[in-house]
Parts: C-alpha cells; sequence; structure tokens
C-alpha cells in the first residue's frame, strides 16, 4: 500500500465513522438546544425588561436536528410512496 492509498484510505473511514456516529447522534437523541434562545425557550424583548417565546422553537428550548428531519422526510416519502 503506498503512502497516498494509505491517506485516502484513512480519510474515507474517518468520514464513514463521523456519519456513523451523526446518524446513531440523531437516532438517540434527536432534539438538540435551540441556538436562538440557548434552550431556554425565552428570549428578551427589544424594549423593555419582559421576554417572550422563542420563535424559532416555540417556546419549548428544543429543535430537531438535521439529520433527523432529513431521515423523517425520507421515511415520508418512502412512506407515501408505497401506498
Amino acid at each position: 500500500m503506498t503512502p497516498a492509498q494509505f491517506v485516502v484510505s484513512a480519510v474515507i473511514v474517518t468520514v464513514l465513522f463521523i456519519t456513523v456516529r451523526y446518524a446513531a447522534e440523531c437516532y438517540i437523541r434527536p432534539f438538540r438546544r435551540c441556538r436562538a434562545c440557548q434552550g431556554k425557550g425565552r428570549k428578551p424583548n427589544r424594549i423593555g425588561r419582559g421576554t417572550h417565546d422563542c420563535r424559532r422553537c416555540r417556546g419549548t428550548g428544543l429543535r430537531l436536528r438535521i439529520g433527523r428531519h432529513l431521515w423523517n422526510h425520507a421515511r415520508a416519502l418512502h412512506r407515501d410512496a408505497t401506498r
């Protein structure tokens, strides 16, 4: 095995490992903290001292991960296509 082949195979294995790890993360924990409100569910008003519900997470403090959203969409497409 030449050094170039070794580097290419190491990159492929690393990318596969990261992909499988992210897929497992999306399966185990489909939600992540909302970045807009840092998981609090509330945001301060621009004027005054009050707060209001975060529009992105609708006050839950959690958002669906991108990978899980894509997985749900693919499942819905498959379900609708096989009916």
